[in-house]
């Protein structure tokens, strides 16, 4: 009788980087993924260039499969963009013979259940295969499930209260999400007319810096910043300080735009209502004051989406949506991405036996998520799915101290959804 295989969900960094742990540890697997190719949502923001180098983006066991077929690593020190890292790492990877046959596009996962029983049941739940569910009504079974599947396509709202703001729904032609091209395939959008950034985290951030480029470039573009808080200082973060050298200089940047009046920063502002005018511009409000602007970019973060996995038995925190045991390791009240503790296949297990999400979507809300923790946890995890509860263990994290994602406590304003994350598939610009 054949061996089931460990489905993957998702076939971005985090996703490939547990294929190729499984293969290594010579199990079976199954990768999934929604696109029509690897890295389908690191590919949406490919203009965007990480801010940390290529030695921290790349997975061990990956480099290993890449290396023994004669692959060529990049420059260790260079920043590679989004496109970059997956056109010269994440596509050669995917085409590798080891993983190939294996990886499944145009397989979105629209369920995860065990074969014949739903939550309630539990006698012998643990040796039941699970049923991955997928749209066209292929089921799939598996032995053990991991989620990488990230939160690219779950944005928060704009609203401040973790709700559509009023009149946000019927907006929303105005609104983009997160990193649009603003300096290449969406710059007619934005070139002359009046943005609206809201959003204190990375994704808000480069958002900004372009568009004070495009205001250089073009009259009459104006820029306006809104955040909750107090002050930008979180956003500015360590600057020269930061072990990071291209991500303090985000911060550095976006205090000189704002010191120069490039762009015009707005504190303590929660947005309560949108209105579109006649004009074909919006109103923003927060009860008080209004911003009108021709295009709002909301950079408020991401949130994992549960919902396929909800006849599993999950045990997640309330707050950030994790699971329990690691929300008090990455809560961003407490912890910046270089500060998050080591951790693995312990901290990401439910009481679901043999099911895992790693990579980004791991963190539910929480912003501290970086790269190569996501590389850490599929290592753990595929250790423990062999057996190797030793390996799986000995949990090892070199993390660049942050700048930007400050590990000082927020006010009562700076509540995370302030705070992006900033890729689906597992490190985005966060590196």
């Amino acid at each position: 009788m054949s061996v089931l295989p460990v489905a993957v969900i998702g076939a971005g960094p985090v996703g490939l980087a547990a294929a190729a742990h499984l293969h290594e540890r010579g199990l079976p697997f199954v990768v999934l993924e929604a696109g029509d190719g690897p890295a389908e949502a690191v590919r949406q923001w490919g203009h965007v260039r990480l801010f940390s180098p290529w030695r921290y983006d790349i997975d061990a066991a990956a480099r290993r499969l890449l290396t023994a077929a004669g692959w060529v690593e990049p420059d260790a020190e260079q920043l590679p963009t989004g496109g970059q890292l997956a056109a010269d790492y994440l596509q050669p990877l995917a085409d590798l013979p080891e993983l190939k046959p294996h990886v499944r596009y145009g397989a979105r996962v629209v369920a995860v259940t065990r074969l014949g029983l739903d939550r309630l049941r539990t006698a012998g739940r643990d040796q039941v295969p699970f049923l991955v569910r997928l749209a066209g009504g292929t089921d799939v079974l598996a032995r053990a499930v991991i989620d990488a599947s990230g939160t690219w396509s779950t944005p928060n709202v704009l609203g401040a209260s973790g709700i559509p703001a009023h009149g946000e729904t019927e907006a929303a032609a105005y609104i983009e999400h997160a990193l649009p091209d603003v300096l290449g395939a969406d710059r007619d959008r934005f070139a002359g007319r009046r943005t609206l950034v809201v959003g204190a985290g990375h994704s808000a951030a480069n958002a900004l810096l372009v568009l004070a480029d495009l205001a250089t470039q073009v009259p009459g573009t104006e820029v306006t910043w809104a955040i909750r808080a107090a002050t930008p200082a979180r956003t500015y973060g360590g600057e020269t300080a930061d072990a990071l050298p291209a991500r303090g200089a985000i911060g550095t940047q976006l205090r000189e735009h704002v010191a120069a009046g490039r762009i015009q920063l707005i504190t303590g502002f929660a947005a309560g209502s949108i209105t579109v005018l006649p004009e074909g511009a919006v109103e923003v409000s927060d009860g008080s004051r209004i911003v009108v602007a021709d295009r709002i970019v909301s950079a408020t973060g991401f949130r994992p989406d549960h919902g396929f996995v909800a006849e599993l038995r999950l045990d997640l925190d309330p707050v950030l949506g994790s699971t329990r045991a690691l929300a008090p390791l990455i809560d961003p009240n407490e912890h910046s991405c270089g500060t998050v503790p080591p951790h693995g296949a312990d901290e990401l297990a439910h009481p679901e036996p043999g099911f895992y999400a790693i990579g980004v979507k791991s963190y539910g809300r929480a912003p501290t998520f970086l790269l190569a923790t996501g590389y850490e946890q599929a290592r753990s995890v595929a250790a423990a799915l062999a057996g190797d509860w030793a390996a799986a263990r000995d949990v090892q994290l070199d993390l660049p101290e942050t700048g930007v994602c400050s590990s000082n406590p927020v006010t009562i304003q700076e509540s995370s959804q302030e705070s992006s994350q900033e890729s689906s598939s597992g490190g985005g610009c966060c590196g």
